[in-house]
This record gives structure tokens, C-alpha cells and sequence, in this order.
């Protein structure tokens, strides 16, 4: 959980301890999913800033918020198995 925090911090905003664990939960799950593949920082950028985003916009769902944070990757990995 403690993984999202530094990306929390950069926002400014404040979160209750529930919706805090939610997103370490969502992030934690995006992040195993890469496999810890040395992805550059920003990578784990896009994906806390878009879980944090979705949380904002009302979304609580952890397997949902790990979608949204997977979502620009997915993308990439979709087109490659459509070719």
C-alpha cells in the first residue's frame, strides 16, 4: 500500500485512510501485473495518477481502479495482439 503514497503526496490532496488503502490496493495490483519489469518511473507515474484521478471521480471498485491505471498500457498490448 505504502507504494502510492509518494504519488499521493505529489497531488496535494488528502485522503481518508479507507479510500488511501483502496489505492495502494488498486496501484499494487497494476504494478504486479507489470510483472516488476523495470518499467521506467513514469510509468508508475501514469498508472497513480489515473487510479487517483478515477478515485476523484467517485470510483472505489480496487479491480476497477487497477483497469484505470493499466489502461494506457493495455492499449499497446491490444493493438499488438489485433495485428
Amino acid at each position: 500500500m505504502a507504494s502510492i503514497l509518494p504519488f499521493i503526496r505529489k497531488t496535494g490532496t488528502v485522503f481518508d485512510d479507507r479510500m488511501t488503502r483502496i489505492m495502494g490496493e488498486a496501484f499494487d495490483s497494476a504494478c504486479k501485473e507489470l510483472h516488476d519489469s523495470g518499467q521506467p518511473p513514469i510509468v508508475y507515474d501514469v498508472i497513480a495518477k489515473r487510479i487517483i484521478d478515477a478515485v476523484r471521480d467517485g470510483e472505489r471498485d480496487v479491480m476497477r481502479l487497477r483497469n484505470v491505471g493499466l489502461a494506457a498500457i493495455r492499449i499497446e498490448d491490444d493493438d499488438k495482439q489485433a495485428r
